[in-house]
C-alpha cells in the first residue's frame, strides 16, 4: 500500500476519534467529520494540492480549537509541519468571537502558504455549506455578515491557489460581496 495512502487514513482515523460526538450546525445535524474531510477533498480534488502534510492539517484543521488535542499531541502524532500549520489556522477559543473574527482578517496575509490554503478550503466549504442551507438560527442577514467577513479574510489569501480563488470570487459574486 502506497505509503501516503496510510498516513492519510491515519489521519483521517484520528480526527474521525476526536471529532465522534461533534455535528454541524445544520438543520440535519451533519456528523461533523464531513467538514474537515470535505475541506482535504477540496484542496485535492479542486484545487489540485497533493502535499500530504497539508492535506493532514486541513484533516485537522478543527482538532486544536474544538476538542481536547493539543497543539503538542499533532506534533507528537504527526510532526511540526502539519501541528504548525494547524497551529496557524486555530483561533484562540479565550478570546470574544468579534476578537477571534478580527484576528482572522487580520493574521491572514501573514500565514504560512500551506496555512492559507487550508485556510482557503475551508472558507470555500463553509460559504458552499451556507449556500445549501442556513445553520439553526441564523437569519438571512447573519449568512451575508459571513459572506462579507469571509471576504476579508479571503482578501489576505490572494495568489494562494487560482483555481480555489475564483471559486470564491463566483460566490462572493453570486452574493453583490466585492473582493
Amino acid at each position: 500500500m502506497n505509503t501516503d495512502s496510510v498516513v492519510l487514513l491515519e489521519t483521517v482515523h484520528f480526527a474521525a476519534e476526536k471529532h465522534r460526538n461533534q455535528r454541524r450546525k445544520d438543520p440535519e445535524e451533519t456528523p461533523y467529520i464531513n467538514h474537515p474531510i470535505g475541506v482535504a477533498r477540496i484542496l485535492s480534488h479542486e484545487g489540485g494540492v497533493t502535499d500530504i502534510e497539508v492535506l493532514q492539517a486541513t484533516l485537522l484543521h478543527d482538532t486544536v480549537e474544538d476538542t481536547d488535542t493539543s497543539v503538542a499531541e499533532l506534533e507528537a502524532v504527526f510532526g511540526p509541519t502539519v501541528a504548525r500549520i494547524v497551529q496557524e489556522v486555530t483561533d484562540d477559543k479565550s478570546l470574544a468571537k468579534h476578537e477571534r473574527k478580527r484576528q482572522q482578517v487580520e493574521h491572514a496575509p501573514h500565514c504560512s502558504h500551506q496555512a492559507k490554503l487550508v485556510k482557503m478550503a475551508d472558507k470555500l466549504y463553509n460559504l458552499r455549506d451556507l449556500n445549501r442551507c442556513s445553520p439553526t438560527g441564523w437569519t438571512a442577514e447573519r449568512v451575508q455578515e459571513y459572506f462579507l467577513w469571509a471576504s476579508q479574510v479571503v482578501k489576505g489569501l490572494k495568489d494562494t491557489n487560482p483555481a480555489l480563488e475564483e471559486k470564491l470570487h463566483e460566490l462572493f459574486k453570486q452574493r453583490g460581496v466585492e473582493l
